[in-house]
């Protein structure tokens, strides 16, 4: 699944690209994705892209009075390619904005395109989410603050997208090896000390890996069609049976919320 890296690779190859032109049409092929299309989506024709942000997971394309939410769900990815470009099999839905187009490929349908009108952020899919993790919202305090009296492991508590939002678990792994904190800890161990380790390695690995262009596991490419590299750089994840890079110890995998968690058992005590 693209995690946050993806995301905002996504949106700022869409950003420069699309802000300023006018939406000329909707093309509609496959309307049963996560939530269904909305035929109503066909009314955005005239309206001027302001600008391409991103909140989680989410990107939010801001059309003046509203917004159009958009989600990459398990295997999606956005592309802008030139009006007229001949679609495949999983080339659901485009946004027509004069001479190009921007187009969502899903294979597993599990992305959404969804009209918000108004101020996105108070939309039921992303009001309820957590601090951004690149914000300054983030620091060692606050995630020191948001963590006590958790019991659940530290690894769980950084995917959960009420606290904060967007991490995923191939960062959640990289972020808590570079912090040296063993993915089982409760949360609520977690010290001021830790926190600030923790939530440096956060913003650490998520800009390495936006950097690198994000990881390329199955589907995932940019808007320009290139895939990312941060999975060359992986400490752990997806790593068990191999000698850390750092220690030389094996790396070992066990099951954490029906998620793959991995670990070096000497780096991360």
């Amino acid at each position: 699944m693209p995690e946050l890296p993806e995301v905002e690779v996504t949106r700022r190859g869409l950003a420069s690209r699309l802000a300023g032109r006018v939406i000329s049409g909707v093309e509609v092929r496959e309307a049963r994705l996560r939530w269904p299309i909305s035929a109503d989506l066909r009314r955005l024709a005239g309206r001027t892209v302001k600008a391409v942000r991103r909140r989680g997971k989410y990107l939010l394309v801001d059309c003046g009075d509203g917004h159009l939410i958009l989600h990459l769900g398990m295997s999606g990815s956005l592309r802008v390619l030139p009006r007229g470009a001949p679609a495949g099999k999983h080339d659901h839905f485009d946004l027509v904005l004069g001479d190009c187009l921007l187009r969502l490929r899903d294979p597993r349908r599990f992305g959404a395109v969804l009209w918000a009108p108004g101020d996105a952020t108070q939309h039921r899919l992303i009001a309820h989410l957590g601090v951004e993790p690149l914000s300054r919202e983030l620091d060692p305090r606050r995630l020191h603050k948001l963590t006590r009296r958790r019991r659940t492991a530290i690894k769980l508590f950084l995917m959960d997208a009420r606290q904060i939002v967007g991490v995923g678990n191939i960062y959640a792994n990289e972020s808590l090896f570079r912090a040296g904190i063993n993915p089982r800890m409760r949360a609520g161990r977690i010290s001021l000390e830790k926190s600030g380790k923790l939530s440096a390695a956060i913003k650490h690995t998520l800009h390495k890996a936006i950097r690198a262009g994000g990881s390329s596991l199955r589907d995932f490419v940019g808007a320009d069609g290139n895939p990312g590299y941060f999975q060359q750089r992986y400490w752990v994840y997806d790593r068990a049976g191999l000698p850390c890079r750092r220690c030389g110890t094996t790396v070992r995998r066990i099951v954490q919320g029906q998620r793959s968690t991995f670990f070096c058992p000497k780096c991360q005590r």
